[in-house]
């Protein structure tokens, strides 16, 4: 496959493709279905994003640190949506599977930090409500709107700084090898597999990457519910427990959705070697899944945000239905109001004969003009 691209750019012995052969999905009889599902998936994530964010940011009463955590985690997986699937769609539409150089580096960085800054507001969210079970009279103190934008204006500043670093360090590759890369997306794995220099560097950085915000994550999501399940063993009540509890099943299911396809794919493929097919359907689900199931899991299990969504389409009910009414009492009453159009003639004639005007005032065809 590398002989369908010839065209290299040599600079100080650094090799560097043209464009990548992105392999996608190849040899599946229906394809085209999953193709299908791809882009329904991404048409309800944007939709869905879209309007957690538009509510969270219009609505006063949901400026709070939770929802500052759940209008970044929106944020970052509508990004992540819009830079994996157009590509997908691109591919099966346009039946090209080229990438440029430049634009190869460009969708691994944006993957990678979109992917990163998702983990990390699960661990933001995890701390939020550790404080909130475990330290209840001091969560205003510790947690406040101030506090949650400067946690997440710094952990967009670490991930650009970190994933702008990795995406760079590829520039220092040589792919004399072959430009065929075994993904959906321009994939940090794959193309590092490509090059035949050293890629010592850029292995460690990928692994430190990935031990950052897929490893210690997790790690700490698990450490924070486990503090929070001991807080919870002190309470007296099943009751008081239960509705402790409750407020952790929306973050509990997101962390499930997010790493539950990552550590399977990474179990699955520790046992058995993964066909690239097995591999780009495992993956792009794992990305695909998370920023589909999130708005619907939001809307479903935060009792203000089905609240406000309820009461804004009462509101607009009411409102269609008032306009209606105000539009057919309007027409009835001038129905009821509007004088019968009678001729000037039949009007003159009405009149006592004393009141009747004088023959200039008479239409001109009757005064012979």
């Amino acid at each position: 496959m590398s002989s369908l691209n010839v065209s290299f750019v040599q600079n100080m012995s650094i090799v560097r493709p043209e464009y990548f052969f992105i392999i996608g999905l190849t040899g599946i009889p229906y394809s085209t279905y999953y193709y299908i599902f791809l882009f329904i998936a991404y048409f309800i994530a944007v939709i869905g994003n879209s309007i957690v964010l538009l509510i969270i940011a219009l609505e006063r009463s949901l400026h709070s640190p939770k929802y500052i955590g759940v209008f970044n985690l929106a944020l970052a997986d509508l990004g992540e949506t819009n830079a994996v699937i157009p590509n997908m769609m691109k591919t099966f539409f346009s039946d090209s599977q080229y990438m440029s150089y430049n634009a190869c580096l460009t969708n691994m960085f944006f993957v990678n930090f979109f992917i990163t800054v998702q983990s990390a507001t699960l661990v933001v969210l995890a701390f939020d409500r550790f404080i909130a079970i475990c330290l209840p009279l001091r969560y205003h103190a510790i947690v406040n709107n101030t506090v949650m934008s400067l946690v997440f204006i710094v952990l967009w500043v670490f991930n650009t700084s970190l994933v702008a670093l990795g995406a760079s360090l590829m520039t220092r590759l040589s792919f004399c090898k072959s430009n065929v890369v075994q993904s959906f997306y321009c994939d940090n794995g794959p193309v590092l597999r490509l090059a035949c220099n050293d890629n010592t560097i850029n292995m460690f950085i990928t692994n430190l990457i990935a031990a950052l915000f897929l490893v210690a994550p997790l790690f700490l999501i698990v450490l924070s519910y486990l503090g929070i399940f001991f807080a919870l063993s002190k309470i007296t009540t099943w009751e008081a427990r239960l509705k402790a509890l409750k407020t952790c099943v929306s973050h509990l299911l997101l962390v499930g959705i997010f790493f539950l396809p990552v550590i399977c794919m990474y179990i699955a493929s520790s046992i058995t070697s993964l066909t690239p097919n097995a591999r780009v359907i495992s993956v792009s689900l794992s990305f695909t899944l998370p920023p589909m199931l999130n708005p619907i899991i939001y809307v479903l299990n935060t009792a203000e945000i089905r609240v406000l969504i309820r009461k804004l389409l009462k509101n607009r009910i009411c409102l269609m239905s008032y306009g209606k009414g105000i539009k057919s009492s309007r027409s009835s009453a001038s129905n009821r109001t509007k004088p019968k159009s009678r001729s000037r003639a039949a009007l003159i004639s009405s009149l006592p004969e004393h009141r009747r005007p004088v023959g200039r005032t008479l239409p001109l065809m009757e005064s012979g003009i």
